[in-house]
């Protein structure tokens, strides 16, 4: 055997060990199949009376007073799904994020390694000057390693 066929020959050989003990280990630590076309933009509830476990277990809830002071303090809670979304190695929340309109209020990060139930509260403040029509818009997404990134909103009244 030459040279040139045997540095081939060995190429290929770590290419291809290579290739399968990637395979090998992305299935070892991610069992989980994925729905890829989750991933292909904001996932939203359809229909509300009618969620499906997916819905139900990802998009975020938000609980926030119906209608606030203008320029007074007042508490939103953003949990993930309905019965709060497990978290573990394998199937975590990467964080959950709340907007004023368009405008970020914050965000909250959240480790993969442990065993929490993704929930932020977030203070808020909004000026009455800065609504439109004394209602303002609050948006919550939360991103799910296994499932995309998931949106919700309310909106409250500002007096």
């Amino acid at each position: 055997m030459d040279r040139r066929t045997f540095l081939k020959t060995a190429l290929i050989g770590t290419a291809a060990g290579t290739l399968t003990a990637q395979i090998v280990s992305a299935e070892r630590y991610f069992p989980t199949k994925v729905d890829m076309s989750l991933f292909e933009g904001i996932n939203r509830v359809k229909n509300p009376a009618a969620k499906t476990s997916l819905e139900k277990g990802h998009a975020p809830v938000i609980a926030a007073p119906a209608s606030v002071k203008g320029g007074e303090p007042f508490t939103v809670d953003v949990m993930v799904g309905e019965s709060l979304h497990p978290m573990g190695p394998v199937h975590w929340i990467e964080y959950i994020e709340l907007r004023v309109g368009n405008e970020p209020a914050g965000r909250v990060e959240f480790q993969s390694r442990g065993y929490l139930k993704p929930k932020a509260v977030f203070t808020v403040v909004i000026p009455r000057e800065a609504t439109v029509d004394g209602k303002v818009t609050l948006v919550a997404q939360q991103h799910c390693n296994l499932h995309g990134l998931w949106e919700s909103g309310v909106d409250i009244t500002v007096l």
